[in-house]
């Protein structure tokens, strides 16, 4: 079966450390020891204590963690993904 995706309306936001847009933070070290992901770009926070940590959202998939310059995408039924600056052109067009 061949399928076109419906549209649908959602509000876009750059990451930015600080306005509150993630779901939580992971410390860098279990990142890297406990899951099969590339972090080389992903956004790290230090926190007052030294600890290393990395942003995330949560989703119907698990953890999607934050990578620089990505934007956090929250469609109209609350539903939250991360979507890289490079693929937000062929995604989304301003309304």
């Amino acid at each position: 079966m061949k399928c076109k995706r419906r549209p649908i309306v959602a509000e876009l936001e750059k990451y930015e450390i600080g306005k509150g847009l993630e779901d939580g933070f992971e410390p860098l070290a279990d990142v890297v020891t406990k899951m099969w992901i590339v972090t080389d770009n992903l956004v790290r926070i230090t926190n007052k204590d030294g600890v290393i940590v990395c942003p995330y959202i949560t989703n119907r998939r698990g953890r999607t963690f934050i990578q620089e310059g990505d934007y956090i995408v929250v469609e109209s039924d609350g539903a939250k993904l991360v979507c890289g600056e490079d693929k937000i052109d062929d995604r989304y067009e301003k309304i």
